[in-house]
């Protein structure tokens, strides 16, 4: 998953300007340097300057806010006072300059928000919500700077500019069109007042997500630790031991504890009880309760795109991705959604077999989906993954993606000496990256790899310098967060192969931001159906004979992963893929149905359970997001209609894949990999995406691929 700390703090929509660029961060005069406050300082030190996070402070937070919202509006107003006729050069270009102090505040915002929140930053985060949109409707509704931007739009109808600056423009100019630049005086006038309200939703959904993560935790005593490896029992009372609860064993609230819990844990009523607490995560009932917040956010949402004349948000949302309308994505979804409940029925089966021949009188249920599985993938396939997991290291799984990107990219990654870069928390690690050929320094990209309390679940990339060369070049600093549990002192990091997958996905979006050849800021912003494709990409490369056979080495033996079981991981490629593919499609079906429905008296339980039965969900298995913990959604608009996406990138990625298949040197053939970085990283946002994948495959991508990646049927047509 791709996070921007700006964007998702309060741009709620699509706006392609101001404090909007993809975390642009220039040296400007603006940027303070007789002040105090370390968020407002001028970046300094080596690298091109670095971002202070070792001095930042929660108390300075709100003076750097409006201090950066202050300035950012100055900017606007500079470019309203030049007399002259509106150009490229003296619009277009300020505005891609515009709110850099901001975009500095907004780095360390990110990092407060998503790494290291607190009690005392959300209360600031909720002061500061509504301010942030009112800030950003003075920009998005500021009639003079549209109508310097639309005067530029037009001219370069009649007389295009250069490709990339054209590219700006149109970018530039349908932003403020889709964020009501055409609307009257009272339109815009509720258009931003339902914004600054949608920022407290956001901001209430997100903390209280947060909230269940952290207070619902499971100690487990001596008796209760069947089934559970040695390092997971290790982590687990060294997090017990920080949380004051010394000879328990703790099991969080977060995916990374809670999917081995449910995988190897033979305590049944545990498992129910772990299971449950993850699964209601913003649903208990209690102040904490996201579902009515919810039905506030799609009214107001439908009744912003309304004043525009959009029948529903999803129809708005979508006219600026591949698939431009609701009904492409539903088509896409659809045609996946059959096959994939069909293998979970055959799955469930499975699972029901082994469960009576063993002796357990149980009829399979969501908190035994995992358990069972990891039966049958034994039987089936004599494959154990916890023998695999002895394989996967942490750190050799980095270097692997290291060797990767040496390969395909020709990046190498030297680790920084330590207190050289300023970090945030002790456990964040900093490499330098260069072009391995010429020694040209690239930028900095830093790891963030272990859960803690305060930093949201899951696993995400982030920029805090983007590269453009409008202004002279800049380097990249980037930025890959996990929540692998922390080892005990001299264990190993050892993670599934899903986790490794997601690890690779991450470092996907990496690599996209260090291959940025782009002149200017909005060229960096994505497409949020498209986005995700070179991060799903990379994840290929985890499977590649170069890297079993380099870097998955026992952690205590140090020998290489025996033949035998890399041919029994191959040959189960496709084992469980009902359960994985069914779990994210009905998230991301019940994103767009919830959009598309009428939120006038919504139900929002109600909803999703008539949905998921309408749709003839499996009662095995949850959605992977259930809608009152459904972040992606309903703590910002990045993902809101546009879950679907990962899918929609899928087969771009199943589709791209082949053309590695294909060629003479497989998946590190370096003509293919040369057009994969030309066409697919390098452009960013700089040209349609799909005529990007055309360039790179010469067709359009098909649907086949991916299906037969799955291990589904392929549709006949």
């Amino acid at each position: 998953m791709i996070s921007k700390p700006l964007k998702a703090a309060f741009i709620f929509s699509i706006v392609l300007f101001s404090t909007c660029k993809d975390d642009k961060n220039f040296e400007e005069k603006i940027v303070m340097n007789d002040t105090d406050n370390v968020l407002l300082q001028k970046w300094k030190g080596p690298y091109q300057g670095l971002p202070a996070f070792d001095k930042m402070t929660i108390a300075d937070v709100k003076d750097a806010v409006e201090t950066g919202m202050e300035l950012g509006l100055k900017d606007i107003e500079t470019i309203l006072n030049n007399a002259e006729a509106a150009t490229f050069e003296n619009t277009i270009v300020p505005l891609e300059a515009s709110a850099n102090t901001l975009n500095h505040v907004f780095t360390y915002y990110g990092i407060l928000s998503s790494n290291m929140s607190s009690p005392e930053f959300r209360n600031i985060q909720g002061e500061l919500a509504p301010k942030l949109s009112d800030y950003n409707s003075k920009i998005s509704q500021n009639e003079k700077l549209f109508q310097r931007v639309q005067a530029v739009y037009n001219a370069s109808q009649n007389n295009p500019l250069p490709a990339d600056q054209q590219r700006v423009v149109d970018l530039t100019y349908k932003g403020f069109e889709m964020n009501g630049a055409n609307l009257n005086a009272e339109q815009k006038t509720r258009y931003a007042a339902i914004n600054k309200e949608l920022s407290s939703l956001y901001t209430d959904f997100s903390n209280n997500v947060l909230h269940d993560e952290e207070n619902y935790v499971t100690y487990l005593n001596k008796n209760q630790l069947g089934g559970l490896s040695e390092s997971f029992i290790k982590s687990a009372a060294k997090i017990a031991i920080d949380k004051g609860e010394d000879g328990t064993y703790a099991i969080t609230n977060s995916r990374s504890s809670m999917d081995p819990f449910l995988t190897y844990s033979t305590e049944r009523k545990l498992r129910k009880i772990v299971w449950t607490n993850y699964y209601s995560r913003g649903d208990n009932a209690d102040d904490y309760d996201n579902n009515a917040i919810i039905t506030a956010i799609l009214k107001l949402r439908k009744e912003r795109v309304g004043l525009m004349g959009y029948d529903n948000y999803a129809q708005w949302r979508l006219q600026d991705r591949m698939a431009k309308t609701p009904e492409r994505a539903m088509d896409l979804m659809m045609a996946v959604w059959p096959a994939a409940i069909a293998r979970v029925n055959e799955e469930v089966a499975d699972m029901q077999t082994v469960a009576n021949t063993s002796g357990d009188r149980l009829k399979i249920k969501p908190w035994d989906y995992r358990y069972y599985a990891e039966k049958v993938r034994q039987k089936k396939y004599d494959l154990d993954s916890d023998e695999v997991k002895q394989y996967l290291q942490l750190d050799k799984l980095t270097d692997a993606m290291f060797y990767v990107a040496g390969r395909l990219f020709n990046y190498k990654f030297t680790p920084v000496e330590e207190g050289k870069v300023p970090v945030f928390h002790e456990d964040v690690t900093v490499w330098e990256v260069t072009d391995k050929d010429s020694g040209k320094h690239i930028g900095l990209w830093y790891l963030d790899p272990y859960a803690r309390e305060g930093k949201r679940s899951g696993a995400w990339a982030t920029t805090y310098r983007s590269y453009t060369s409008y202004k002279g070049e800049t380097n990249v600093l980037a930025s890959n967060n996990s929540n692998f549990v922390k080892p005990a002192p001299g264990e190993s990091v050892l993670v599934s192969w899903d986790d490794a997958t997601t690890f690779f996905h991450e470092f996907g979006h990496a690599l996209h931001f260090f291959s940025s050849n782009v002149k200017y800021p909005t060229l960096n912003s994505g497409v949020r159906d498209y986005t995700e494709f070179q991060s799903q990409l990379l994840e290929r490369w985890l499977s590649t004979d170069e890297v079993i056979n380099q870097f998955l080495v026992h952690h205590e033996t140090g020998e290489p992963i025996p033949a035998s079981l890399v041919e029994k991981i191959k040959k189960a490629s496709t084992f469980n893929q009902g359960f994985e593919t069914t779990e994210y499609l009905a998230s991301a079906l019940m994103d767009m149905k919830l959009h598309l429905a009428d939120p006038t008296n919504i139900d929002i339980d109600k909803f999703e359970r008539e949905t998921l039965a309408e749709l003839n969900m499996p009662n095995e298995l949850p959605m992977r997001h259930r809608t009152p913990q459904f972040g992606h959604v309903f703590s910002g608009e990045g993902y809101a209609t546009a879950y679907y996406g990962y899918m929609w990138a899928d087969v771009l990625t199943s589709d791209a894949s082949e053309a590695f298949k294909e060629a003479p040197g497989g998946f590190y053939d370096k003509a293919v990999a040369d057009k994969l970085v030309k066409y697919l990283f390098a452009p960013r946002n700089s040209m349609d995406p799909a005529e990007a994948y055309r360039l790179f495959r010469g067709r359009d991508a098909q649907i086949e691929a991916l299906m037969i990646d799955r291990g589904f049927p392929v549709p006949v047509k």
